[in-house]
């Protein structure tokens, strides 16, 4: 059953369509038939822009991860044959230092609604009843309601090039986002209890999941690729600022 058939959703949706289809009208006059592309990437930057205070969440409690990860390994040494008690003395870390295991997660909980909503607004294709003329709206003669793996059959050279752009530009960001958050090793691998995830090859593979958006992009509409793209670029810049803002300690 799609939720966003039910009444409620369904208004709220409908209300986000109003709003596109006005900004896009707004802009006309500037970007003339890539309106409502523009209107889809200026969208995403506001938004991005208004959940600034998540990011910002995310990387203390990232900063403050980093700095208790040592005393936590220490903990699971020394009370390795007693889960209770190691359980108990991993929670006391956390209240005396104000925080708990779930620092950061509840904001990114709450900005979910806001981006799904935002997201099924470029993968319905009929909204409250009506058809999504966003969807039929172009990006350099391509609808936004076009997929690459929608139009095998037919598939026509501008499409390449607009999705080849916008993958290109996801992998860039891809490599340089595992470049930059590449977790350090140094500890996990002097310690014979550190877990699975922190291996070499775990870590390898986290990496490579970095491309995973890119290769989503082949089955979703372009308003959706165009706002996927717009949000990966923006969410790189921000963690590259706020971590030198909030740097994790010297491993």
């Amino acid at each position: 059953m799609d939720l966003f058939t039910l009444p409620p959703l369904a208004a709220i949706l409908d209300a986000m369509y109003v709003a596109m289809m006005w900004l896009t009208d707004l802009l006309q006059p500037v970007a003339g038939d890539a309106s409502a592309a523009a209107a889809i990437v200026l969208l995403t930057l506001i938004v991005r822009a208004a959940l600034i205070p998540v990011g910002i969440s995310q990387a203390k409690a990232e900063q403050t991860r980093a700095r208790l990860a040592p005393r936590l390994r220490a903990i699971q040494k020394r009370y390795k044959h007693d889960r209770e008690r190691q359980q108990r003395e991993m929670m006391k870390l956390y209240a005396d230092e104000n925080t708990s295991p779930f620092a950061g997660l509840l904001p990114v909980l709450a900005q979910a609604p806001i981006v799904g909503i935002i997201y099924a607004l470029f993968l319905h294709s009929t909204i409250a009843g009506h058809a999504n003329a966003l969807l039929t709206e172009q990006l350099a003669g391509v609808p936004l309601g076009t997929s690459v793996v929608g139009s095998l059959g037919t598939f026509d050279p501008a499409i390449g090039v607009v999705f080849g752009i916008l993958i290109a530009i996801m992998c860039v960001v891809a490599e340089i986002t595992r470049r930059a958050f590449r977790p350090p090793v140094a500890a996990a691998a002097a310690d014979a209890d550190a877990s699975p995830l922190t291996s070499l090859g775990a870590q390898r593979v986290m990496g490579l999941l970095q491309y995973a958006t890119a290769a989503v992009l082949l089955f979703v509409p372009l308003a959706a690729a165009l706002y996927l793209t717009v949000t990966v670029a923006w969410t790189l810049v921000q963690r590259l600022l706020l971590r030198r803002r909030y740097p994790l300690p010297q491993v």
